[in-house]
């Protein structure tokens, strides 16, 4: 599937060229066109800014017209900050990332286009594309072309992305516990129950005990807290107290 290509139209300063680069490469974009840059190109305040994106600023393609740098997409979103009187649909970030993925499953050329950091797009420019975006904000609604892209790439990326909402890291000691593991803290942690005369009546000692390995189950602890739990018990079990500083 083709990502959509970023175009920014007469950007102004080299370290918003290099924001927009490194939000990109963040977000599995690498396609960047750039209309009539104020400051020429290459730039090296642009590449300074992508840090490790830099790659993004090297494939970058140069047009001295809109029209040039649009010309071989078959879809294309305007990304603007205020309501510009155009009968355009106005999409969220999230719906046109949507919509650009389901353009590019059928072999469509997409593309986002941004402008510049004094006045954005203007009218003539928003007239070339399909629809507008707008991101969502609160009373201060300017961003900057770097948050812009930002935004829009990684609403591109969410898209499509299949990352839990949700997850446990599994490093080493972040791994599941073997049973093996598990039955040695059961066993360890009866044992002193036992012995401290908790597990009380004798009658009940087989029901307290299921009650208590449930409980450690629904914990769903790690192996690195099976280890700390145990030291736990050592320590209580040995009666050892830390001086406090």
């Amino acid at each position: 599937m083709t990502a959509p290509s970023i175009i920014l139209s007469r950007p102004q300063l080299g370290e918003n060229i290099g924001a927009a680069a490194r939000a990109m490469a963040n977000f599995g974009l690498d396609d960047l066109r750039l209309v009539a840059p104020r400051d020429g190109w290459p730039n090296e305040k642009a590449n300074h800014m992508a840090v490790g994106a830099a790659f993004v600023n090297e494939k970058a393609r140069v047009y001295q017209t809109l029209e040039e740098a649009l010309g071989d997409l078959n879809l294309v979103y305007a990304t603007t900050a205020r309501d510009r009187g155009t009968t355009k649909e106005v999409l969220t970030p999230e719906e046109a990332a949507k919509r650009l993925r389901k353009a590019a499953a059928r072999g469509e050329k997409t593309g986002i286009l941004f402008g510049n950091e004094r006045a954005g797009l203007d009218n003539d420019e928003i007239s070339l594309t399909d629809a507008v975006i707008m991101v969502p904000t609160s009373e201060f609604t300017s961003l900057n072309l770097g948050q812009t892209v930002l935004v829009t790439a990684y609403e591109w990326l969410r898209a499509g992305d299949c990352t839990p909402p949700a997850r446990i890291e599994h490093g080493p000691y972040h791994r599941k516990p073997t049973r093996e593991e598990m039955f040695g803290l059961f066993d360890h942690l009866e044992r002193e129950l036992a012995e401290s005369g908790f597990l009380y009546p004798p009658a009940k000692y087989d029901t307290m005990v299921r009650a208590i390995r449930a409980t450690v189950h629904r914990a769903k602890l790690t192996y690195q807290e099976v280890q700390t739990l145990r030291g736990m018990i050592v320590a209580l079990v040995k009666n050892k107290h830390r001086v406090r500083k």
